[in-house]
C-alpha cells in the first residue's frame, strides 16, 4: 500500500452522482460492503474504515440520465488488503447473485461491477510490485481470464464488508482527447507514463505503480464533457504533498491553460475532457 501514501500523487477520494441515493446507499452498503461515514438528504459520505471518506454519493436535485456517450468515469477502483479478501468478496457475489466480469492484468487481479446507475467499479487485489515486469519505464500489463478457482482457494468464506485498510487504488477515465489528457496529467500534474496500449489508452503514475489513472479514449473520442445533473463522475480528489509541490502544479497548469481555483485545503482543476479534480493536502 506504499503506492497510496505521500510523497506519491494519488487519488483517495471519488464523488459520484447518482440517481437515487437510497438505492445506491443500499447497493453501496449491501453489496459492495462500505459503511456510512456521514449521510445528509442528498449526500452521503462512505467509508471502510469508520473515518477515511472513500467515496461520495450525490443525488443532483434534477437528475438527467446518460443518454449518449460522454467524457467522465470509466471506473473506480477499490484495492483490496490480500488475495483472501478478494477471494471472500468473489463468494460473496456470488451468494448474492451479483453479476461480475473479471481479468487479470499481470499486475493485479481484478473484478468489474456496474453499480445501479451504470458507474462503473473495480475491485483487485495487487500481486507483488517485485513480480510486476517493468521495460525500462514502462510496467507490463496484460488483460486475461481470471483463474477465481485459484483465489478461491486463499478465502475463508468470511466476509463483513469491505476491509479497513482498504483504499481508492485508482481511477480510470474516459477522455475525449488522448493527446490532450496526456499534456495535462503529465506536464500540469507531474504525472508519468507507465504504460500505453495503443494511441487509445494510457496508463499513468507517481512511485512507479502501476496506474493511479488511466486514461482512454475507447469510447469517447471527440465526446463532449458529462452534463452537470447526469449521472456520473462529479469529481475525484487527488493527495498533495506538500506546499512546494502544489505551488509547482499550479504553475505548470497556468502554463497550458488550465483552470483553478482556490478552495478550503488545496485548489480545484479540470481537464481537457471536463473532469473535476480537487487536489488536497
Amino acid at each position: 500500500m506504499h503506492f497510496h501514501e505521500k510523497p506519491n500523487t494519488y487519488v483517495t477520494n471519488v464523488e459520484i452522482k447518482v440517481s437515487d441515493l437510497h438505492r445506491s446507499l443500499k447497493y453501496y452498503q449491501d453489496v459492495i460492503g462500505f459503511t456510512v461515514l456521514q449521510i445528509e438528504s442528498h449526500k452521503a459520505t462512505l467509508t471502510a474504515d469508520g473515518k477515511t471518506a472513500l467515496l461520495t454519493i450525490v443525488q443532483p436535485e434534477t437528475v438527467e440520465e446518460k443518454t449518449n456517450l460522454t467524457t467522465g468515469l470509466y471506473h473506480f477502483a477499490l484495492l483490496l488488503p490480500t488475495r483472501r479478501d478478494l477471494a471472500n468478496i468473489i463468494t460473496h457475489f456470488r451468494n448474492s447473485g451479483v453479476y461480475f466480469g473479471a481479468s487479470d492484468h499481470d499486475v493485479s487481479e481484478a473484478l468489474y461491477l456496474r453499480d445501479p446507475d451504470e458507474n462503473g467499479i473495480e475491485v483487485y487485489v495487487d500481486r507483488p510490485d517485485s513480480d510486476w515486469t517493468w521495460q525500462f519505464d514502462q510496467v507490463h500489463m496484460v488483460t486475461e481470464p481470471l483463474n477465481i478457482s485459484a483465489i478461491l482457494e486463499e478465502g475463508d468464506g468470511e466476509w463483513h464488508g469491505l476491509p479497513a485498510n482498504t483504499v481508492m487504488g485508482h481511477i480510470h477515465l474516459s477522455v475525449s482527447s488522448l493527446t490532450a489528457a496526456e499534456e495535462f496529467y503529465t506536464k500540469g500534474l507531474g504525472f508519468d507514463i507507465v504504460t500505453r496500449y495503443g494511441g487509445q489508452a494510457l496508463f499513468i503514475s507517481t512511485g512507479r505503480y502501476h496506474h493511479h489513472i488511466g486514461l482512454n479514449a475507447w469510447y469517447s473520442e471527440g465526446a463532449p464533457k458529462l452534463g452537470e445533473n447526469q449521472v456520473g463522475l462529479k469529481t475525484y480528489t487527488l493527495r498533495l504533498d506538500n506546499e512546494t509541490q502544489a505551488a509547482e502544479m499550479k504553475e505548470n497548469l497556468h502554463a497550458i491553460g488550465a483552470t483553478i481555483v482556490d478552495i478550503d485545503g488545496g485548489f480545484q482543476t479540470e481537464d481537457p475532457a471536463g473532469n473535476v479534480i480537487l487536489l488536497k493536502f
